[in-house]
């Protein structure tokens, strides 16, 4: 598999929905994390991103246009104690409950398949980032759009270089109904030590017309000192 820039490979496409990034910055002093929604239904580009205990919520920016919230009104971040998980749907608090108990991010995600949104059924996409920068990825899709069977992919890594990650979204490309995200998550180079600079090459990657709201955010692997950026299209 070749590396490529995280931003050459979010721009590689109008539509690719939304979107984890996990990795190390340049130096590997930061766990590097990126998550991003697009929408192209009215509902959907209706939401904004808002700090909430320490990870984040969407919430409708006009209330008054707000239509189905059961697929787009979520927690995507939310930290138990030193793991930070980052979703694409509610499946958030199913982990975050589930590991709270003691069992596992795989234990959590097994109980969970993807959204019930045909002819789409958008996967449901997950991370979890360690206090030694060690993260966990996750894709929950149809089998060939098949709505009666359910695909449960993990992928584990340990010890990423500095300067790499992996970034895994929900759709190929813009189509209809939307192509499922497939094989691996995309091995990518973090060429920066700079969160502005991480979140602005970001932002910017992400298709203009289709782009909503954008999280980022360093961990320093050696105090857990952390910072934190929202993008939100609605302003």
């Amino acid at each position: 598999m070749e590396i490529i820039n995280y931003a050459q490979e979010i721009g590689a496409t109008t539509y690719p929905g939304r979107g984890i990034v996990l990795g190390k910055s340049k130096s590997g002093q930061f766990a590097a994390i990126a998550y991003f929604i697009m929408g192209r239904s009215t509902n959907s580009r209706n939401r904004v991103f808002i700090e909430q205990e320490g990870g984040i919520r969407t919430e409708a920016f006009d209330p008054s246009k707000l239509e189905d919230p059961s697929l787009i009104i979520y927690a995507p971040v939310r930290v138990l104690g030193d793991d930070t998980i980052v979703t694409n749907g509610d499946q958030t608090d199913t982990i975050y409950d589930f590991m709270a108990q003691g069992k596992t991010f795989e234990d959590a995600l097994r109980t969970r398949t993807f959204e019930p949104d045909p002819p789409n059924y958008t996967p449901r996409i997950s991370g979890i980032v360690h206090k030694n920068g060690d993260y966990q990825l996750s894709i929950l899709k149809s089998a060939n759009d098949n709505p009666d069977s359910a695909q449960r992919f993990f992928f584990d890594y340990n010890s990423t270089p500095a300067g790499q990650g992996h970034f895994i979204h929900t759709y190929q490309c813009d189509g209809n109904p939307i192509p499922s995200y497939e094989g691996e998550p995309t091995w990518v180079s973090i060429d920066t030590d700079s969160l502005d600079e991480f979140t602005d090459s970001v932002w910017k990657a992400l298709n203009e017309d289709n782009k909503v709201s954008l999280f980022t955010r360093f961990i320093d692997l050696e105090t857990g000192e952390v910072q934190t950026r929202l993008v939100n299209k609605n302003v």
